[in-house]
């Protein structure tokens, strides 16, 4: 088995497939505990159990390397938003059943989302990462969108339910709740952010 380095633009065996995804799993920690810029190279290879020449042929350059953990980080949030029990997010009881599922999350309470988080630091001290936040960001909303474009086109939204709004509120209310969270210690603000959101989107429930 083989696949591309994006940063080198080599294939990878397995093998090295195993060690590049070790090296991101490493960073993704430390970075979210610690921050990007707290981050250096010494910490990851001693928690990837890599020498620093893997590191570097794998990544040259710390840029590299934190794109990779933005990408890693957006697949992620996108597989848990995918989970069987919330279906295709296109319904009140699945996008009820997301919010429970964040709602008190001890990662929520530790550091705040993890793809939110480094992406709020790196588009301001990297501007040359926007790009790769906003394709992550994009990438969750999308979901969103998808579901809600479902319930509109299925008759349970109103057709002036606008799913590109609603899915930036959405995102809003779970980033913005996460980051109270975070700072009150508690899961109330992210609670509230989220139920709230989800009323006003039921606000344009289709009458029965």
């Amino acid at each position: 088995m083989t696949t591309t380095s994006e940063a080198t633009g080599r294939k990878l065996t397995a093998k090295g497939l195993a060690t590049r995804e070790r090296i991101v799993r490493a960073a993704a920690e430390l970075m979210y505990e610690h921050g990007a810029q707290n981050t250096n190279n010494e910490q990851i290879r001693e928690a990837a159990g890599v020498s620093g020449s893997q590191l570097t042929r794998h990544f040259p350059t710390k840029e590299s390397l934190v794109r990779a953990v933005l990408a890693w980080q957006a697949d992620g949030i996108v597989a848990r938003h995918q989970a069987p029990e919330l279906g295709e997010l296109d319904s009140f009881a699945a996008l009820y059943r997301w919010a429970d599922m964040y709602v008190g999350s001890q990662d929520m309470l530790r550091g705040g989302c993890t793809f939110g988080s480094l992406a709020a630091e790196v588009v301001k001290t990297e501007p040359s990462h926007r790009d790769a936040v906003a394709d992550g960001f994009g990438r969750w909303q999308e979901l969103f969108k998808r579901g809600l474009g479902k319930m509109r086109e299925r008759g349970e939204l109103r057709p002036e339910a606008d799913p590109t709004a609603l899915a930036h509120l959405l995102a809003a209310a779970f980033q913005g709740g996460a980051l109270l969270d975070q700072a009150a210690g508690e899961s109330t603000p992210l609670r509230d952010a989220l139920y709230g959101a989800l009323a006003y989107i039921e606000s344009f429930a289709a009458e029965r």
